[in-house]
């Protein structure tokens, strides 16, 4: 399985709506939104990619409030630092985030994530 797929199917575990990149303009809210923001490219020196590959992934979570935006945010961070399907470290601190179009709270958050290939 995927470091995309693994990291789905835990961010599901923690909302029903997950999404890459952006979701839908109609989604209901909570919903999770997420993208690959960089990370190392590993290669051997004989020339070989490892068994892992490493993502710096960009976790976002949109609620109606921003209580709601955290508590959902500290779910999602306890979630990834607790899986054994892959390993994730957070980068800083959670960040709030607000639409003024929407009126949409959010929060973010930066992960380095390892997984199997």
């Amino acid at each position: 399985m995927s470091l995309e797929a693994k990291l789905t199917t835990l961010l599901l575990a923690q909302c029903p709506r997950v999404f890459p990149d952006v979701a839908p303009w109609d989604t209901a809210r909570p919903y999770i939104t997420y993208q690959q923001i960089g990370g190392p490219a590993l290669v051997y020196v004989e020339g070989v990619l490892p068994a892992e590959r490493s993502a710096w992934v960009q976790v976002n979570v949109w609620a109606d409030t921003r209580l709601a935006a955290t508590a959902l945010m500290l779910q999602v961070e306890s979630a990834l630092v607790a899986a054994t399907t892959l390993s994730a470290k957070p980068q800083a601190g959670m960040q709030a985030m607000h639409d003024d179009d929407t009126g949409r709270k959010g929060s973010s958050q930066d992960f380095e994530i390892w997984a199997d290939r």
